[in-house]
């Protein structure tokens, strides 16, 4: 086509000049032949620009496809994070205001551990996360989580879970292997981070059974079943270093858990999770809070959780209701001993229990209601452990609480709460909360 321009574009004038030339002088003749050379040379260097400018933007979208291709990610790529940036790195920034009414937070008829006890307070940093995760390759992804905390002035980083999982095929017949610190998938909240919570704290279950959560070293398998409906059976193997198990120098003789979970939608806007798992073993030392009472003996301990949530609207972003429980079953056989009240190890073999259930309203897009109900029921003790802290004198430890929380996205909470506990028969605590949450960088996403 640029070639047919070049001929037409110099002849179309070369013949107009042609036909006022006739008349013309030797001299006006001479200066149309130099006119004609001029406007020759003049359209031909023209085009030939026009054709290396074709020539160089062909060239450049050949290539440009290559270059503007995206990394390429490991085969399989079945991991949890994106190896864009490897690694994913997030920070969780989750402070606290506390103001309480009550001296303390022991719980009547019970031995809770060192992280079981209320929230810190005045304001706190609280417990801040720092996040690291990746695809290692098609078969494996890793994950750490440090948590960041206060205690008495001083600062402190704790390795809360540094493990490694298996991508889905990597073991035969389904099965998902993870290995390293991890939180245990026990009940509900167990293998949930506190952050992720619905609430500020721990309900007294949790604060009281699994020292706010039970984390330890181990190697944990579970297997999702190819059924219609949700199915997954799993369980795992543990050092047992850590509350209910172990000490405060992490002396334990091992410990482990089996669960089982089920779950689905009802119609197009409801769903629902049901389990049963189990947490079991023994120690040869585990201390309370104040390192006061010890238990060596078998613990173990069961539970059952349910959580339900409805969207009436169909989508859950503009309003959702959800209600959750877990019931918490604990067995325990050995000895007790409380230096505090001068009683020896005294022999032991008792149950107690407690449960929690909540409901939760997102009743506009960024804003969430909510009212929690927590109960301890003490354990009937022997004779020899009377007027030791583990003597509830009757009374059963319960909380209530009350919740509303801004949420201008899913990176930005704040959140006002009240607690009404009774922890003991003589001590009321009434308590204020003021909480924020802020996700900086990376998260992977949070499981239902």
């Amino acid at each position: 086509m640029l070639r047919y321009a070049k001929t037409g574009a110099v002849a179309l004038p070369i013949m107009m000049l042609h036909a006022n030339a006739m008349a013309a002088t030797d001299s006006d003749i001479e200066s149309l032949k130099n006119e004609i050379q001029n406007m020759r040379s003049t359209y031909e260097s023209r085009i030939n620009q026009l054709e290396d400018k074709l020539q160089t933007m062909q060239a450049e979208q050949a290539v440009a496809p290559q270059t503007a291709a995206p990394a390429a990610k490991p085969a399989g790529g079945s991991g949890v994070f994106d190896n864009s940036f490897n690694p994913a790195v997030g920070i969780i920034l989750n402070g606290t205001y506390g103001g309480f009414s009550g001296s303390d937070s022991k719980l009547s008829g019970f031995a809770i551990g060192e992280e079981g006890g209320r929230l810190p307070q005045g304001l706190s940093l609280g417990e801040s996360e720092l996040n690291f995760g990746a695809n290692i390759d098609d078969k494996f992804s890793g994950s750490l989580t440090a948590a960041i905390a206060s205690e008495d002035g001083q600062d402190t980083l704790e390795l809360e879970e540094a493990f490694v999982k298996t991508s889905g095929g990597t073991l035969p017949g389904g099965l998902t292997a993870k290995f390293g610190r991890m939180l245990a998938s026990v009940g509900y909240l167990n293998d949930h981070h506190a952050h992720t919570d619905d609430f500020a704290d721990r309900p007294l279950p949790y604060r009281n059974y699994l020292n706010g959560a039970y984390k330890d070293d181990g190697l944990e398998v579970s297997w999702i079943l190819p059924t219609d409906l949700y199915a997954e059976l799993g369980g795992g193997v543990f050092r047992g270093d850590h509350f209910p198990y172990g000490s405060a120098s992490g002396n334990g003789s091992g410990s482990w858990t089996l669960f089982a979970r089920t779950g689905g939608d009802i119609g197009d806007n409801q769903n629902w999770r049901f389990g049963l798992s189990t947490l079991q073993g023994d120690t040869p030392e585990r201390k309370g809070n104040d390192d006061n009472v010890t238990f060596a003996g078998d613990s173990d301990l069961y539970i059952a959780d349910l959580r339900y949530t409805w969207a009436p609207t169909g989508n859950p972003y503009d309003q959702e209701v959800m209600l959750q429980g877990e019931y918490l079953y604990r067995s325990e056989k050995g000895t007790y001993a409380d230096t505090n009240a001068a009683i020896a190890a005294t022999p032991y073999d008792s149950n107690d229990n407690g449960w929690y259930a909540q409901a939760v309203y997102k009743f506009l897009p960024q804003w969430r209601a909510g009212t929690r109900y927590a109960r301890l029921n003490a354990p009937n003790i022997p004779a020899g452990l009377a007027g030791s802290e583990l003597d509830s004198q009757g009374h059963d430890p319960y909380s209530i609480s009350a919740m509303v929380e801004w949420d201008n996205s899913e990176f930005s909470r704040i959140r006002l709460q009240f607690n009404h506990e009774r922890p003991a028969a003589s001590l009321t605590d009434d308590q204020i909360i003021l909480q924020y949450t802020m996700s900086l960088g990376a998260h992977g996403a949070h499981s239902y």
